[in-house]
């Protein structure tokens, strides 16, 4: 639904960033990437994806844009 790899969807933030836009029950991250890809916006206020935010999250913060990490994705 975004047309984003996980590689460059992983780079759009910092891992402070990641962990701010995560921060309790991502609604921040849930906020952004719903306006940027209103496509993907009911899966992201969905149950589907509260079970898989946390890999998500930790995706996203071990190859975040400052963590020296590149996915093999």
């Amino acid at each position: 639904a975004t047309g984003v790899n996980g590689a460059k969807f992983a780079a759009e933030h910092t891992q402070a960033e990641w962990k701010a836009l995560f921060d309790g029950d991502g609604s921040a991250f849930i906020k952004e990437y719903s306006a940027k890809y209103p496509d993907a916006a009911e899966f992201l206020n969905g149950d589907k994806f509260k079970k898989f935010m946390p890999h998500i999250k930790d995706f996203a913060v071990e190859y975040a844009s400052d963590s020296g990490n590149v996915p093999s994705c």
